[in-house]
């Protein structure tokens, strides 16, 4: 992971020229293939059986909902990336996560689901896993519970916590497209009792869903923070690990590389990369906590 490695470097040197007040962010990933490749299965029943609410996008934090534009466009560049694995490798349940908070996951995670979605003529589920800060809800506009906690906990079944759109989504008035083949699992509130997402409940919840979807993407904890994502990894084929220029730091995205030595890592995001040069090898993406956009250079990794 040399040249993610000497990204990271270069980050630093530019977090300590710049004010932490100063956030810019934008994000990146391996460099996208050309081929995507459409799921050809139709929707399955289970799919139509999940219950419809009206979610409210925002199309700040979901670029991916735009039918065009360069940071859709970049998200696609990342689709392809992912399909280009799926092609070497058994993959299908990816988990999202970072080092520390406040780096880009979530809002890779969601708009990388998103992206899956608009692709696929199968189902794609999205589950908000970060029980600590969970925020996937709001940037979808979708009801928070029930969800994973309250599965986890017994408390409910599968059934009681997937939920989509009704696909009025609605906002003619602000063009906010519906997002019609995506479910989420919302995290159903917060908690800081690690057992329940070590339990074998999470495993047994992706075995049951997995059938039924094209892809499952996981937005965990951050993993150098709590133990949660590394728990959530067993459950997972493969981990995408989110860095941000200028804060994380060199040490940071390795002891994060560490953390996933059991798990099959597929890369990193390498987030809020600025002033980087245009070319294919770069993406675009629009940030957490209303980041202004920036480029940013994708680099390659394998586990």
């Amino acid at each position: 992971m040399s040249r993610i490695y000497e990204a990271l470097e270069r980050s630093e040197k530019e977090r300590k020229d710049r004010s932490a007040s100063e956030p810019e962010a934008r994000a990146t990933l391996m460099p996208a293939g050309d081929d995507e490749r459409r799921a050809s299965s139709p929707a399955s029943q289970f799919f139509d059986t999940i219950r419809r609410f009206t979610w409210k996008p925002s199309m700040v934090s979901l670029p991916t909902l735009a039918e065009s534009g360069l940071p859709a466009e970049q998200f696609r560049s990342l689709r392809s990336s992912i399909y280009q694995f799926r092609d070497q490798i058994t993959l299908k349940t990816i988990l999202v996560s970072s080092g520390m908070p406040t780096e880009g996951k979530t809002f890779v995670a969601a708009n990388l689901a998103i992206s899956l979605a608009r692709n696929s003529e199968r189902p794609v589920l999205l589950i908000d896993a970060d029980l600590r800060r969970p925020s996937i809800h709001r940037l979808l506009g979708a009801r928070d519970t029930p969800g994973l906690l309250q599965y986890l906990s017994g408390q409910v079944e599968l059934m009681d916590i997937l939920q989509r759109d009704n696909g009025t989504a609605v906002a003619s008035a602000n063009g906010v497209p519906a997002i019609s083949n995506l479910a989420l699992i919302p995290a159903g509130g917060m908690t800081d009792a690690p057992e329940l997402v070590g339990n074998q409940r999470i495993e047994e919840l992706i075995r049951s869903v997995s059938p039924h979807f094209a892809w499952v993407i996981i937005d965990s904890p951050p993993v150098l923070a709590v133990t949660d994502a590394v728990d959530l990894a067993r459950a997972a084929e493969g981990v995408l690990l989110v860095a941000r220029s200028a804060k994380t730091k060199l040490d940071v995205a390795q002891r994060a590389q560490a953390a996933f030595a059991n798990a099959r890592l597929l890369g990193f995001v390498l987030n809020a990369v600025k002033d980087a040069p245009r070319s294919s090898y770069y993406y675009y993406y629009h940030g957490e906590k209303n980041d202004l956009p920036a480029r940013s250079k994708a680099h390659r990794s394998r586990a």
